[in-house]
């Protein structure tokens, strides 16, 4: 019959157990905790004990199951420490350097723009990815026919003209005329998204940074050095820009911006398909209805704006040829961008 004498004498025994290999342990593993070990026979056996003694043989019980429990985990322990070492060190591993991740290329792409225009005295600012009408649009001096309103181009949300995916960062630039008075010097990274197909060099998402500067006498030629700066700051000191005659609805004048190609220095090569330039971005004088319309005295301030796509200039830069690479994580792309140790 089960009492504290059988469960006093089996624990000690499980104390006194000792083993050499790993397989021993294994066995008193066995011989004690399996479901046919003595300690669940003990367990068995417990039925049958009276009402008065359940209370005090089953707390005996419970303390045995877990000093078998321990000196199993002991044992197990001991061998571990000696297989890997006193100092818990390998010392048979391969000898490897450290990998560092590395940032992501339109990270440092993002990073080195907005670097460059902070040094000429452009802060940051960012708005929300999901608009209104008047901060993608209206305000930014797009008539309602404008082919930029059509659902061939736009994310509209749940068929609301007016709730809408922003499709460039321009509308920040409104949101920070409409709180903030010139002297206005800000640019404005961020998500954008267009309803178009996705291809080799177009996507639906990608990214702008667009920049604002607005303060009293601010002319072309400002706009002009501070883009010829920012060129040979990001390309090197021996590159040309040229601007050329565009249009958009929110700047008069309005030009796109191309740098000489930097790989055939000018002289032609299929990437700059033989003419000697690529266009970065575009640029122009903010028009006056903008300014008026953001509650900006048009006749006391001027100023100028410009917008780059991040994935262009990325693309640029480090010959990339599918758009589509920055957005798959594909990890034999971004190995390209990690730093070794």
């Amino acid at each position: 019959m089960l009492d504290l004498d059988k469960i006093q004498a089996l624990a000690e025994e499980i104390s006194a157990a000792t083993a050499s290999t790993p397989e021993e342990v294994e066995a008193l593993r066995i011989k004690y905790l399996s479901k046919k070990g003595s300690v669940s026979a003990l367990f068995d056996d417990f039925k049958n004990v009276p009402n008065e003694q359940k209370r005090e043989i089953g707390k005996k019980l419970n303390e045995l199951k877990t000093i078998a429990q321990t000196k199993i985990n002991d044992l197990k322990e001991s061998f571990s420490a000696a297989d890997t070492g006193a100092t818990g060190i390998d010392l048979s591993r391969e000898a490897t350097s450290s990998v560092w991740g590395g940032s992501h290329p339109l990270s440092i792409v993002r990073n080195d723009i907005i670097e460059i225009f902070g040094r000429l005295g452009f802060t940051v600012s960012e708005g929300p990815e999901i608009e209104d009408d008047w901060h993608v649009f209206t305000a930014l001096n797009f008539p309602p026919e404008h082919p930029a309103r059509d659902m061939q181009d736009t994310f509209f949300i749940n068929n609301n003209p007016d709730i809408l995916l922003r499709t460039h960062t321009s509308s920040v630039q409104v949101r920070t005329m409409e709180r903030q008075q010139p002297p206005i010097r800000s640019l404005f990274p961020g998500r954008v998204f267009r309803n178009e197909a996705i291809s080799a060099r177009a996507h639906c998402i990608f990214h702008q940074i667009e920049g604002l500067y607005v303060a009293e006498n601010v002319s072309f030629a400002d706009l002009k050095q501070t883009l010829l700066y920012f060129a040979k700051e990001l390309f090197g000191p021996e590159t040309q820009i040229r601007l050329r005659p565009s249009y958009f609805p929110f700047t008069e004048p309005s030009a796109e911006m191309d740098v000489s190609c930097s790989l055939c220095g000018g002289k032609g090569c299929s990437v700059c398909k033989g003419t000697g330039w690529l266009e970065i971005l575009g640029c122009g004088m903010v028009d006056p209805a903008v300014l008026e319309s953001n509650g900006i005295d048009s006749k006391k301030y001027s100023g100028f704006a410009f917008g780059m796509g991040v994935e262009r200039i990325a693309m640029l830069r480090y010959q990339v040829k599918d758009i589509r690479l920055f957005f798959e994580n594909d990890v034999r792309f971004l190995k390209q961008f990690q730093s070794v140790l």
